[in-house]
């Protein structure tokens, strides 16, 4: 008997970025821009992808905390990568 796939063939990885939330598989619109300033240094910017539906809960949860910084459409995140 051969052990060494049992789970079976890996997932291709998605083509389009995904949605962070917790069990959501949709095509990611918003880029939620944050940082926890106990751990990152002031220009330091983590990401999470946010579709619409959980922009607000994703937004409020990193609000609440103070950790979020900006919110902006994926476009325009990868517009301004692409002129670093």
């Amino acid at each position: 008997m051969n052990l060494t796939n049992l789970s079976g063939p890996t997932p291709p990885s998605p083509t389009t970025p995904q949605c962070s939330a917790k069990g959501c598989r949709a095509d990611a619109v918003w880029v939620l821009a944050w940082n926890n300033p106990k751990l990152h240094t002031p220009e330091r910017r983590k990401t999470w992808l946010a579709c619409d539906e959980h922009r607000e809960s994703l937004s409020q949860f990193l609000g609440v905390r103070g950790f979020l910084k900006d919110v902006v459409t994926l476009a325009e995140w990868e517009s301004a990568e692409r002129q670093d």
